[in-house]
C-alpha cells in the first residue's frame, strides 16, 4: 500500500495541501475483503468527507451503493464503463469519475515479453481469478495473441492459495512451460506464494505490477500505479 498512499500524499503536498495541516486524510485498507470493504465504505461516507479517492475495482461498487451524492474518484480501476461503474469515459456522469489501469490490448504485451525472455516456451498458464471483473477482457487479449506467438495456453485458478499451488503445480512439466499473471485482487494478495512456486518449477513469469518484482519475481509490464493515484488525487482537489 506504499506507493498509493505516497502517491496521493506526494501529489497533495505538490498542490499546497498538507495532511493533517490543511487537509485530513483518512485511509482504509480492505486487502481483498468484501465484508471489511462494504464496512469501511460505510464509515467513510459516514464522515461527511469531502470526496472518496477509490483504490482498485471491487472499491468502487462499495462506495457507490453507499453514497450517490458525495464525490468518488477512482485510480486503479479495470474496465468502468463495461462494469457499469461510469456510463463513459468522456462524460462519467453521476458522482464517480477517475482513471482506468491499462487499456485491454496491452495485456498481450505479457506474452510478448514472456516470448522474448524464453523463446523456448511454448505452453504458458495464465494465472487468474475468474470472479475478477477485468479478468476477462485482459484474457481476450493474450488468447487473441496466443497463436501468433506459437503458444498453447492454459487457464490456471487462482481464488484462493490451495488452488494456486495446486494449478501451477500440476501444470509445470519442463523447460517449455512459462507463467503468465492476469491482473485481480487475490494474485495480488498471494503474490509471495505465486513468485515462490515460479522460482520452484523454474517458471519464467510476467506479472502485472511492480511490486511482483521488487519482491523477487522475474519481470512486470504495468502502469505505474503510484502515478494513477497522484491523478486521482489532483482530480479530487478540483472537485473539492
Amino acid at each position: 500500500m506504499a506507493g498509493p498512499r505516497h502517491g496521493l500524499r506526494a501529489s497533495a503536498a505538490g498542490t499546497g495541501w498538507t495532511d493533517g495541516r490543511n487537509v485530513r486524510i483518512v485511509y482504509r485498507f480492505a486487502v481483498g475483503d468484501a465484508d471489511r470493504l462494504r464496512r469501511y465504505a460505510a464509515e467513510l461516507v459516514a464522515l461527511a468527507p469531502d470526496v472518496i479517492l477509490a483504490g482498485g475495482t471491487p472499491t468502487v461498487p462499495a462506495l457507490q451503493q453507499a453514497t450517490r451524492t458525495l464525490p468518488i474518484v477512482f485510480a486503479n480501476v479495470g474496465d468502468p464503463v463495461g462494469l457499469g461503474l461510469v456510463a463513459s469515459l468522456a462524460r462519467p456522469g453521476g458522482n464517480t469519475t477517475g482513471f482506468m489501469n491499462a487499456e485491454f490490448g496491452l495485456s498481450a504485451k505479457w506474452l510478448e515479453l514472456l516470448k522474448q525472455i524464453a523463446p523456448r516456451v511454448t505452453r504458458v498458464a495464465a494465472l487468474r481469478n475468474p470472479a475478477a471483473p477485468n479478468v476477462i477482457g485482459q484474457l481476450g487479449a493474450i488468447q487473441a495473441a496466443a497463436p501468433s506467438f506459437g503458444v498453447e495456453l492454459t487457464l490456471v485458478g487462482a481464488r484462493d492459495a490451495y488452488e494456486i499451488e495446486r494449478g501451477i503445480t500440476t501444470f509445470a512439466r519442463g523447460p517449455n512451460d512459462g507463467l503468465i499473471m492476469v491482473g485481480g485482487g487475490v494474485t495480488q494478495i498471494q503474490r509471495d506464494l505465486i513468485i515462490a512456486l515460479a522460482a520452484r518449477h523454474r517458471l519464467p513469469a510476467v506479472y502485472p505490477a511492480r511490486a511482483f518484482v521488487t519482491e523477487g519475481g522475474l519481470l512486470s509490464y504495468s502502469p505505474y500505479q503510484a502515478d494513477l493515484y497522484r491523478k486521482a488525487a489532483g482530480a479530487g482537489r478540483r472537485v473539492r
